[in-house]
């Protein structure tokens, strides 16, 4: 095996190893307080969702993206009535402040092999 074939075997199985575990996490709560500590780890879900009920009730989970439309969240949350609902991408981005987090470390590691590759 040459230098080179074994320097992008070892920078794949990195890129492999950081992108591991890596998935979408979102906060997992339904209550009144906002003090949502529950992370979930998403598996199939895209995006993260916090619906508010107008009586102060605060549901947070992950969701498929494709679900965060207001005729789908009444089909999926039917006790719910007069909800206000926001959908992100990022890690943990449903929390009470609605804070975003910087992007995916995966996305970092994706970038540094290519721009290492192309110096290989």
């Amino acid at each position: 095996m040459s230098q080179r074939s074994g320097l992008q075997l070892l920078l794949l199985l990195l890129l492999g190893t950081i992108q591991t575990g890596l998935g979408l996490r979102c906060y997992k709560c339904s209550d009144y307080t906002g003090r949502c500590q529950n992370v979930q780890e998403c598996t199939y879900e895209d995006s993260c969702i916090s619906i508010s009920e107008r009586g102060g009730k605060t549901i947070r989970q992950c969701l498929r993206y494709t679900d965060c439309d207001n005729s789908r969240l009444q089909q999926m949350f039917p006790s719910i009535s007069g909800f206000t609902y926001r959908c992100c991408s990022s890690n943990l981005c449903n929390s009470v402040s609605g804070a975003t987090t910087a992007a995916p470390l995966s996305v970092l590691a994706t970038s540094l092999v290519a721009f290492t590759w192309t110096w290989l």
